[in-house]
């Protein structure tokens, strides 16, 4: 073969090479283009799905104790709304209502991002509510009242206000989330892990549930936290104890598939929840939305737990609860200040990613029966009572 046709055919086939290079090139880049418009475009629908309000305008809030380090902890406000207006949200035809919320949980965030807790405020207890500035100008009196008035009188901004007031925390974000919100959410992760002790029917709400362990999701889920009757002995504490569980399992859930470490899941799982949405104007971007949820991607499950502030029986009507002042203050401080739960309060707390979060904990110590035909230990019936008095399994 001689050199010249050697040299002619490498001519011939350095344009080929080159021209595949170049369509490599050109297909990349249009991947490229394509994946960053299609983020873009996300983002923007996402955002555009979340209701946002401002809370620029007050003034007294409370103020945020800083803390020693890089980072600051974080106080988010999760309320959960049962207004029946609005898309997957007429559940049993009760429209109309206005809007309540039996949910209030603050949610603290370690500043070394470490543990997170997270505290239920009963909706039952008797509070001295705050005045209330509203955007408009106008201020909502206060008053002595139930937790969940504020909501009902002036939506997440007077329940915000009404927290700092009541306990000096600065909120920095805020989150409700409604019933198609939460419906979503347990959807985009396959449903959440449940198990009822008996048969359900409850007559007031419209609510069934079959007894035993079962995977739900879609509006099981959503009866399951909303149910209080005919599963407990004591009503609001008990519905209040299965949905610090439910949300607990959904977060073990939530961090087992691996959603907050992979773009696509995130973005598939805030979809969902940002359907029904409304958030503080701190959180009207997508993108931060995201950003707080990655704040609990260094978390163990274990280091995240949910307690309730420490109340008790409301002597003028027994329907009714009131906070244990000493305790809860003790409690707040331990939020402004970045400290650890006390002892007393880890003990009963519900844990994320504990083998089974459908049943109660118990603080008392572990007592083993002597024999296997023996009575049940003294520990062995203090959960039995707590699972009873709470609708969770024994």
């Amino acid at each position: 073969m001689s050199q010249h046709s050697a040299a002619a055919r490498h001519r011939a086939a350095a344009p080929r090479h080159h021209h595949v290079l170049r369509s490599f090139g050109y297909c990349l880049l249009a991947l490229t283009v394509g994946a960053m418009l299609f983020v873009s475009y996300s983002v923007r629908t996402l955002t555009a799905n979340v209701d946002v309000v401002g809370t620029g305008y007050l003034t007294h809030r409370a103020v945020k104790e800083l803390v020693a380090g890089p980072r600051q902890p974080l106080n988010v406000l999760v309320m959960g709304s049962d207004a029946r207006d609005g898309k997957g949200n007429n559940i049993d035809g009760l429209t109309g209502d206005g809007q309540r919320s039996d949910t209030t949980i603050l949610l603290h965030l370690s500043a070394d991002r470490k543990h997170a807790y997270g505290v239920s405020l009963p909706r039952d207890g008797m509070v001295q509510r705050p005045d209330c500035q509203m955007p408009n100008g106008k201020t909502i009196p206060g008053g002595f009242a139930m937790w969940n008035v504020a909501f009902s009188l002036g939506g997440p901004l007077c329940t915000m206000q009404q927290v700092e007031k009541l306990t000096g925390i600065h909120v920095d974000h805020f989150v409700v989330v409604d019933f198609g919100g939460f419906k979503g959410m347990v959807d985009a992760v396959k449903g959440v892990e449940i198990c009822v002790p008996k048969e359900v029917n409850d007559t007031h709400g419209h609510i069934h549930l079959d007894a035993g362990r079962r995977v739900v999701r879609g509006k099981e889920a959503l009866d399951y936290v909303r149910v209080r009757s005919d599963i407990s002995a004591n009503g609001d504490i008990g519905r209040m104890k299965r949905q610090q569980v439910f949300i607990a399992s959904l977060i073990d859930r939530v961090m087992s598939k691996g959603v907050v470490l992979s773009p696509t899941k995130l973005l598939s799982f805030l979809k969902a929840a940002t359907k029904s949405l409304t958030v503080d104007s701190g959180l009207k971007d997508i993108r931060k939305m995201a950003g707080l949820a990655l704040e609990f991607k260094d978390i163990d499950m274990a280091n995240i737990k949910f307690i309730t502030v420490p109340f008790q029986s409301y002597a003028p009507d027994p329907n009714r609860l009131e906070w244990k002042t000493d305790e809860a203050n003790v409690l707040w401080r331990k939020i402004r200040k970045d400290l650890p739960l006390t002892k007393k309060l880890s003990s009963e707390a519900v844990t994320a990613g504990e083998s089974d979060n459908s049943k109660p904990s118990s603080s008392s110590s572990s007592s083993p029966s002597s024999s296997p035909s023996s009575s049940p230990s003294a520990d062995e019936k203090t959960r039995e009572e707590i699972a009873q008095e709470n609708g969770l399994c024994a």
